[in-house]
């Protein structure tokens, strides 16, 4: 009778403690994120604007709170659109990379690329949240 009183305790305080856990951003909830990639394309010297686009295949990293490192990652359909789906309330940060205006305007050769950034907060566990377009520049 002793053993089962102690098996039942355990049992109720595991359960307890599963059940009151905050879960932390990342995958499992049932918010999404979602928005587009959209290219500016500029001539060589970044004088004039040759084309705009919703850009196909292009990869958008997800972090999840305050990771140093991206959760997942995912490229964009035909149409630029990505959705990051199936996530917890919290602070997301949505990012993808883009060829560096500022050293296209000083005219580098090769320029660097930098990481064009949306900060996110889903604070409520099923958020549909759309960003603006990520504006890259090509």
């Amino acid at each position: 009778m002793k053993k089962s009183v102690i098996k039942i305790a355990l049992i109720i305080v595991f359960a307890t403690t599963l059940w009151s856990c905050a879960k932390e951003p990342g995958i499992g909830g049932e918010a999404t994120i979602s928005g587009k990639v959209y290219a500016k394309h500029y001539n060589s010297t970044f004088t004039v604007l040759l084309s705009e686009y919703y850009v196909p295949d292009t990869y958008v990293y997800l972090v999840y709170g305050d990771d140093v490192n991206y959760g997942t990652r995912i490229k964009t359909n035909y149409d630029g659109e990505f959705e990051f789906n199936f996530l917890y309330e919290g602070e997301y940060t949505v990012y993808t990379y883009s060829i560096d205006s500022a050293a296209i305007v000083n005219f580098a050769v090769d320029p660097p690329e930098t990481a064009i950034i949306e900060k996110v907060n889903i604070n409520s566990k099923d958020a549909n949240i759309d960003i603006d377009d990520l504006i890259i520049y090509k």
